[in-house]
């Protein structure tokens, strides 16, 4: 009895177990379904894209592209045409911005996008429509692309944000556009013979680093129209022309290479230079002139003002020389510098003349009075000068004429008589004697000054300008 019941429970089993199988598949299949809507509907705003239960069609793309254009089938390591004719490549630029120049590493620093035209016959494909292919930089590491570069360039880069800025456009007839987005700094040997006055000459020249002119030509894709700019605003400089151009330039061990030209002038602002060195340099001049008005006897008003305006003067020259390169030179700006220094420097020469020559002038009036005994306090000025209208003559007796002073007047007054004939007469220098006539009136060295230096400065001035400005 017992076999007969366990034998119905396993026959009862063995019917059941294909029945849940086929329930827990089911199942499975709708929990999967019901995630698969799920998610569709939050990416899609709640409409199910049935679509997306077919298989992916864009999984093959890129094999689709790669076989289309037969990359497989051809050695892209060798140029188009190779052992024919040199391969033409135009080129056109256009110019973003140019971000800075430095005038201390004599560089600057451009960011352009640089497009390449070309044909290879081998990137050829069929279209019914004659369509374009546009793909990404992950193309171009399969393909053969001119191996342009920018010479004397000191660093450049490829943007790369977010993606590397580089297109490849593929045409069916196999023309290829290929542009890229880089920014460089390249080398612009400027002149500062004329700074800040000066007119900068720079370029950006580009050329096939391996493949010479029997291999490659370049050129310019439009002739001038082939370079474009924004606008371009700089803080310092002007940029006055844009101008492409071509030549050729020879390596002894490679050969002839084509090379391209971009051409741009700059000319510098002014307005800056003047504000920051200009006319604080012609104030500290004007400054100086303000001594020949003060007392020449205040020494330590005249002296101080001179040592002040020395001094300004040395730190304009210093902050002017640190912000330019060390060249071997003179530059427009230091002469004008150094001569309005000179200015400066020759009103505190020109007030050490005066009191060299005043003091001078009072110990002659103090020795001619022939004073016995006086006392030094009563004749000194504040300043240490000797001064004769400081000391009280009156009351020292006259001196008594005597028989003997009486032949002595007598004496040079014949001597004083008319030459007699046959005497020779000895011409007095009319220069030792406008000298001595200054020396004996110190104060009218200040008067000259008051007209001479400012009329100096100004013919100074005058000439500076005409010939730079």
């Amino acid at each position: 009895m017992r076999v007969v019941l366990l034998a119905l429970r396993l026959m009862c089993l063995a019917w059941l177990w294909p029945v849940t199988q086929l329930n827990s598949s089911t199942n499975k299949r709708r929990h999967k379904e019901l995630y698969i809507g799920e998610n569709t509907k939050q990416k899609h705003g709640g409409r199910v894209d049935l679509k997306l239960k077919k298989m992916d069609s864009t999984k093959s793309m890129l094999i689709k592209s790669e076989q289309l254009l037969r990359i497989e089938d051809h050695d892209f390591a060798m140029r188009p045409g190779f052992g024919g004719s040199a391969i033409p490549v135009g080129i056109d630029v256009q110019v973003e911005s140019i971000d800075s120049i430095s005038e201390v590493n004599m560089d600057f620093t451009m960011t352009l996008y640089l497009r390449h035209y070309w044909q290879d016959d081998r990137l050829a494909f069929p279209s019914s429509s004659n369509k374009s292919r546009t793909f990404d930089a992950r193309l171009v590491k399969k393909i053969w692309v001119p191996d342009v570069f920018f010479v004397h360039s000191k660093r450049s880069f490829i943007h790369d944000t977010t993606m590397e800025n580089i297109m490849l456009r593929v045409y069916p007839d196999g023309n290829i556009l290929y542009s890229v987005r880089i920014t460089v700094t390249a080398l612009c040997s400027m002149d500062f013979s004329s700074f800040p006055l000066d007119t900068q000459n720079c370029s950006l020249e580009l050329e096939s680093y391996a493949y010479n002119e029997n291999d490659l030509m370049l050129y310019w894709k439009n002739g001038n129209d082939s370079l474009r700019t924004d606008e371009i605003v700089l803080s310092q400089f002007f940029i006055e022309d844009f101008q492409p151009s071509f030549g050729l330039a020879f390596y002894s061990s490679t050969g002839w290479y084509n090379r391209l030209y971009i051409n741009f002038i700059l000319r510098r602002h002014i307005f800056f230079f003047m504000l920051q060195t200009y006319f604080p340099t012609m104030l500290m001049v004007m400054l100086s002139w303000v001594s020949f008005w003060i007392d020449r006897r205040a020494v330590p008003a005249r002296v101080s003002l001179g040592i002040t305006t020395v001094l300004t003067m040395s730190t304009i020259i210093t902050g002017v020389s640190a912000s330019m390169p060390q060249v071997s030179y003179v530059k427009a700006v230091d002469i004008y510098l150094w001569a309005s220094f000179l200015f400066v420097f020759l009103s505190v020469i020109e007030y050490a003349a005066v009191n060299y020559f005043t003091t001078v002038e009072e110990m002659k009036k103090l020795k001619s009075a022939k004073i016995p005994n006086y006392n030094a306090s009563q004749a000194m000025a504040f300043d240490g000068c000797f001064h004769d209208n400081e000391i009280d003559l009156t009351s020292f007796p006259e001196v008594s004429s005597t028989p003997n002073t009486e032949r002595n007047t007598q004496s040079r007054n014949s001597n004083a008589s008319a030459p007699t004939e046959g005497t020779r007469l000895r011409r007095k220098h009319p220069l030792r004697q406008n000298l001595s006539f200054i020396m004996s009136n110190s104060y009218m060295i200040d008067s000259y000054s008051r007209v001479i230096f400012p009329l100096a400065y100004l013919l100074f001035n005058i000439i500076y300008w005409s010939m730079y400005a």
